[in-house]
């Protein structure tokens, strides 16, 4: 009785993660490093975003920056040939800043003390060109979390979102604007901005909106994977943030005749969609 109980409980922990992780591309990849991007709002909308990095992975040097422990993605079995294969990958879920000293990203990301207490929250992990194959922050960069302040992970509703309060208020980097009434339309044109797989900051434009049916979430074509769980999918014309990426479709397949994987891929219209907590559901952003 006692081991049917543990492997019920287990069995149901697994089912309540496994609504928030895998994502995918969407006709073309549009994932662009921060070099190559040219729109000015973008660039500067991805200043407020940050990665969730574990304490272990970050590394102090001598001259006082920091640099992280992680792997590239050949190295975690993606195919040599992908894009991004050797770029290195840090953080476990991406994040976003809605005031001085608050962020906000997926609540299966943090769900617990222990998730707050022991991650890292990180700006500005990016390359700064095409010769930068080594990413460093300073020590000004990185962030606690010294607070849950709301979260709600529910399999029912879908609900799914963390506010979190930061150790101290971020310098030089703006909170962003979020969408304060009304509903976001079918086909607006949408970028998601985060660190797809754990990758250096990625900008990722050409997506839209496919579906508002639910009053809690809506669902784009965003080109995402895993580690974009918390990014800020915002809207493309006013740059305010429409949502939070939570869940979506397999991010990754497997090649059996190159031995590795691959990103699945999808056109624009085809298969689950993203799904992106809607900013106005989140009633703890309301008094900010």
């Amino acid at each position: 009785m006692a081991l049917r109980m543990i492997i019920s409980i287990a069995l149901l922990a697994m089912a309540t993660e496994a609504i928030a992780v895998d994502k995918v591309i969407y006709g073309d990849d549009n994932r662009k490093d921060l070099y190559e991007v040219t729109d000015p709002l973008y660039l500067e909308l991805a200043e407020s975003t940050a990665g969730m990095v574990s304490e272990r992975s970050i590394v102090e040097q001598e001259d006082g920056t920091i640099s992280f422990k992680g792997r590239t993605l050949a190295q975690r079995g993606i195919c040599a040939s992908e894009k991004f294969a050797e770029q290195e990958t840090v953080s476990t879920c991406s994040g976003f800043l809605v005031a001085p000293d608050v962020l906000v990203t997926a609540g299966h990301c943090v769900k617990n003390e222990w998730d707050c207490k022991s991650q890292r929250w990180v700006f500005g992990i990016a390359h700064k060109d095409s010769a930068d194959d080594k990413i460093t922050v300073t020590k000004e960069d990185v962030y606690s979390c010294s607070e849950i302040i709301s979260r709600d992970l529910n399999r029912g509703t879908k609900m799914d979102y963390a506010v979190i309060k930061l150790d101290r208020k971020v310098e030089g980097r703006k909170p962003l604007k979020l969408r304060t009434e009304g509903e976001i339309e079918k086909e607006t044109g949408l970028v998601l901005i985060g660190h797809p797989t754990g990758l250096p900051t990625k900008v990722a434009d050409g997506a839209y909106v496919r579906n508002t049916d639910n009053e809690i979430f809506f669902q784009a074509n965003t080109d995402s994977f895993s580690g974009n769980s918390g990014s800020a999918v915002f809207n493309a014309e006013t740059g305010e943030v429409e949502g939070i990426l939570v869940r979506g479709e397999d991010d990754y397949v497997y090649n059996k005749d190159k031995g590795c994987r691959e990103p699945k891929k999808c056109e624009m219209g085809e298969c689950r969609g993203e799904d992106v907590t809607r900013i106005t559901a989140i009633a703890a952003l309301k008094s900010l």
